[in-house]
C-alpha cells in the first residue's frame, strides 16, 4: 500500500481527533440515523477535551451525506483533524468501519484507517468510438483523477457506399480521420500514463476503433491494455459493464499485490531476512530495516511506547529512556 497520503496528516501540528465513522445513508430515515451518528462522536471527542473548533470541522463533514450528491453513496469515512481545525485527512473507507474511531491524541490514529481504506490502484479506462474516446484516469473505481473528453473530426468519418472514381477517396478519407483521431486518444494515454503508472489501461468500445488506438498505442501502454466487447460511448449506451470489468481487475491486481507480498517475506524468511512478532519487527523499524511491514487482520491488545520521532519506538518505556527519548 502507497501511504503518501498520510504526509499531509504528519505534517501538521497535534493533537488530533482521528475519526471512522458509519455514514450509510440508505434509509428512509437516513438523515436522523446519520445525525444522530454524528452527535454521538462529537460527544466523544468533547469529552476528551477536542477543542470546538475541531468538534465542528469532524460534524460539518461527516454531516455532508445528508445534503446529497455523491458523498451520500459513501459507507465509511475516515477524518483526521489538526488541533487548529484543519481537515489534513477525508478518506473514504472500503465500507462502514469495523470498529467506530472518535479519537482526541497527540498522535493521529491512523492505524484504524489503513486497516480499512480501500487500496489506491492507478489506472486508465477508455471507451472509445471513431469520432473520439472518454479517458479517465481513477486510483480506484468511483475515484477519478482525471477525466478527458477526446472529440476529433467527424468529417467523413462514415465509410460511405458511393460508385465510381469518388468510393476509395471516400473510404481513405474515413480511415485517414479514424486514424488521426485514434492519434489523439493515444497521446492522451501516453501523457496520462507517464504522469501516473497505471497498472491496466481498460479499453471499450467500437471494435474498429478499439484496434486503430491499440495499434498506435505507446509501448509505455500498450501491454497494459485490456479489452473488452461491452461497453460504447454512444448517448445512453450501457457503462455498468465497463464500470463491472473495472472492480474485477481492480480486486484481481490487489490480490496479486498481496500474495506476492506474503511470497517474497517467506522468501526472504528462509534466508533470516525476515522477521515475526512485535519485539522483533520494532527492533528492525527502530533501525530503520523494514521493507514492507504486513499487519494481523485482527489487532491484538499490545502497546507500544512512541517517543518524539518516527524511530523511537519501544515494547517497554526503558526502551525509549535508552533512547534518550
Amino acid at each position: 500500500m502507497d501511504v503518501s497520503f498520510l504526509q499531509p496528516v504528519f505534517a501538521a501540528a497535534g493533537p488530533f481527533a482521528t475519526v471512522c465513522a458509519d455514514v450509510t445513508h440508505t434509509t428512509e430515515n437516513a438523515d436522523t440515523e446519520l445525525d444522530l451518528r454524528v452527535r454521538a462522536i462529537a460527544e466523544k471527542l468533547t469529552e476528551q477535551g477536542a477543542p470546538d473548533g475541531v468538534v465542528e470541522a469532524v460534524r460539518g463533514r461527516l454531516l455532508e451525506a445528508n445534503e446529497g450528491g455523491e458523498i451520500a453513496t459513501l459507507k465509511g469515512r475516515a477524518l483526521v483533524v489538526a488541533a487548529d481545525g484543519t481537515v489534513v485527512l477525508d478518506q473514504a473507507l472500503a465500507g462502514a468501519p469495523r470498529q467506530e474511531v472518535a479519537e482526541w491524541s497527540g498522535h493521529p490514529d491512523v492505524l484504524p484507517v489503513l486497516r480499512q481504506v480501500p487500496g489506491r490502484v492507478p489506472h486508465i479506462v477508455v471507451v472509445t468510438d471513431r469520432v473520439g474516446a472518454d479517458v479517465s484516469l481513477l486510483t480506484r473505481p468511483g475515484e477519478t483523477v482525471e477525466e478527458r473528453e477526446v472529440e476529433g473530426d467527424t468529417h467523413h468519418i462514415r465509410k460511405v457506399k458511393v460508385g465510381g472514381w469518388a468510393h476509395h477517396r471516400f473510404l481513405h478519407n474515413a480511415e485517414e480521420n479514424w486514424i488521426h483521431n485514434s492519434d489523439q486518444v493515444a497521446e492522451l494515454i501516453t501523457s496520462m500514463t507517464r504522469r501516473h503508472s497505471p497498472v491496466f489501461v481498460l479499453m471499450a468500445g467500437d471494435v474498429r476503433a478499439r484496434q486503430i488506438l491499440l495499434d498506435r498505442a505507446s509501448d509505455l501502454w500498450k501491454d497494459l491494455v485490456v479489452s473488452m466487447d461491452e461497453g460504447g460511448r454512444a448517448a445512453g449506451a450501457d457503462r455498468e459493464p465497463v464500470e463491472r470489468r473495472e472492480v474485477e481487475l481492480v480486486a484481481e491486481h490487489e490480490a496479486h499485490e498481496e500474495a506476492d507480498a506474503v511470497e517474497k517475506i517467506q522468501a526472504a524468511s528462509a534466508h533470516g531476512l525476515a522477521v515475526t512478532g512485535t519485539e522483533l519487527v520494532v527492533e528492525a523499524l527502530r533501525k530503520s530495516q523494514v521493507e514492507t511491514l504486513v499487519l494481523a487482520d485482527e489487532p491484538d491488545e499490545e502497546s507500544l511506547f512512541v517517543g518524539g520521532s518516527p524511530l523511537e519506538l519501544g515494547i517497554k518505556e526503558a526502551d525509549l529512556q535508552a533512547l534518550g527519548s
